[in-house]
């Protein structure tokens, strides 16, 4: 495969590779939306149901299990390896994704539709394409009586784009048993392609992540009307307060998987990324291309104002203003971001965390890092592997909490001109199908050599 030769995608494949794509389209077919919340979530049942249905008519054993509240299914089985002294490897997948409004997209979200060489709709990156791969690998691996090197635990999971609460955390404490014997776990986001400059292609691997931390602010002050001169106005005060916030940049701050994101870079580029000011390194960030955007969120912690709620009338000042913040911290950050917080609000802005999920990382080594690094050079043998940070977050928060090291490697090989970044709970949302040929076949690797 000299040359970064890929194969070609019209060849016939393995079991899984042949069904990938038709699993794809059918999962985003199933409208199984997260509006954040209970009473207007639905569809992760009906799309539990079809990943269970998938999995037992090849013969698995499989388990239903409702997270919380009515409706949130997730459904796992274990293929058990064949060294049991081996820790277990988590394969996991979220089946919910963000809503969409349909009149923005110029194919229809829920059509699954595959032509002009990709399949279209809403979760196609994020990540119904991810769950198919793992779908059509756990189905080859069973009827094929596949036994790999240790057990794999196939997880299919609810509520990930509402941070997990009932999902992957309420699992996490209520029913650890799933997951027994699993030291790591492989899922999103990571694993596709980017091009750097005209040839260097790279695979990042998630190694990071910056916490989920959802904050609310509020100022309370005496009411009054608004007619008349009012020197405590909460809204003011609270406005005020944001418009700080808003504007602030944390100072920059350099993880060892950033770091260690920089160093491949610049040994594969000879792009420097010089750290004397912020200028000059997101200077150097913005010739990264479309994943600029995600790297330079993770030199930083970053806290930007979504929401504002205040008064009832027109002329009434209101006695309590409030505002919602998404903050995003990185690993070790906390105590110094919730200081630099306090100084930034001031003594009269009260806040509270309504969500506030841990920054996560692990070591970018490992058996596990290897076996990835194989798999992608056997398919792409220009290519190379690297660790980055991921600014939002995913379930490996939940099972971080439970001992694992958690790893992001969905593996997709891209056009260098498409901005994958940009279409994650973007607008026309697809994946190519060669993308979804070739990342089964590398996680088909993974999970024989892991």
């Amino acid at each position: 495969m000299g040359d970064g030769a890929q194969r070609s995608s019209t060849r016939t494949g393995s079991a899984a590779e042949d069904e990938v794509v038709q699993l794809t389209s059918e999962l985003i077919q199933i409208d199984s939306s997260n509006t954040g919340e209970l009473e207007t979530t639905t569809g992760e049942a009906e799309a539990a149901a079809y990943v269970d249905a998938k999995l037992r008519e090849v013969g698995y054993e499989t388990e239903v299990v409702e997270s919380g509240a009515p409706g949130r299914h997730n459904v796992f089985c274990r293929l058990k390896g064949a060294d049991p002294s081996r820790p277990a490897l988590l394969v996991h997948g979220h089946l919910d994704v963000v809503p969409f409004a349909a009149d923005e997209w110029s194919v229809h979200p829920l059509s699954g539709a595959v032509r002009e060489g990709y399949v279209w709709g809403r979760g196609a990156v994020d990540m119904k394409d991810m769950d198919a791969m793992i779908l059509a690998l756990a189905r080859q691996f069973k009827a094929e009586g596949v036994v790999p090197p240790r057990d794999l635990v196939f997880a299919f999971l609810a509520d990930e784009e509402a941070g997990g609460a009932y999902g992957s955390h309420w699992l996490a404490e209520h029913r650890p048993d799933l997951f027994e014997g699993c030291t790591e776990a492989l899922g999103e986001v990571g694993g596709f392609s980017v091009t750097l400059g005209e040839d260097v292609r790279v695979y990042p691997v998630m190694t990071a992540e910056k916490s989920i931390a959802w904050m609310k602010l509020r100022v309370r002050s005496r009411p009054g009307h608004g007619s008349m001169i009012h020197d405590e106005n909460a809204v003011t005060v609270l406005s005020e307060a944001v418009a700080r916030l808003g504007r602030h940049r944390f100072p920059l701050t350099l993880t060892d998987t950033v770091q260690g994101f920089f160093d491949e870079v610049t040994t594969l580029t000879g792009i420097e990324f010089p750290t004397e000011s912020a200028a000059a390194l997101d200077g150097a960030v913005a010739k990264l291309g479309g994943v600029a955007r995600v790297v330079g969120a993770t030199t930083r912690d970053t806290a930007n104002p979504t929401m504002l709620s205040a008064g009832y009338k027109a002329n009434v000042i209101p006695s309590v203003a409030e505002a919602t913040v998404d903050c995003r911290v990185l690993p070790g950050r906390q105590e110094a971001f919730e200081r630099e917080l306090d100084e930034i609000l001031g003594p009269d802005v009260e806040r509270e965390w309504i969500r506030n999920l841990e920054a996560v990382e692990t070591g970018f080594d490992g058996d596990l890092v290897d076996t990835i690094t194989a798999a992608v050079k056997a398919e792409d043998d220009d290519a190379r592997t690297l660790p980055y940070m991921m600014s939002g977050g995913t379930d490996a928060k939940a099972f971080v909490k439970l001992g694992m090291r958690c790893f992001g490697f969905a593996p997709l090989r891209l056009p260098p001109d498409l901005d994958f970044t940009a279409l994650f709970h973007g607008i026309d949302e697809r994946v190519p199908v060669d993308a979804l040929h070739f990342g089964t076949r590398v996680l088909e690797r993974i999970l024989r050599t892991c």
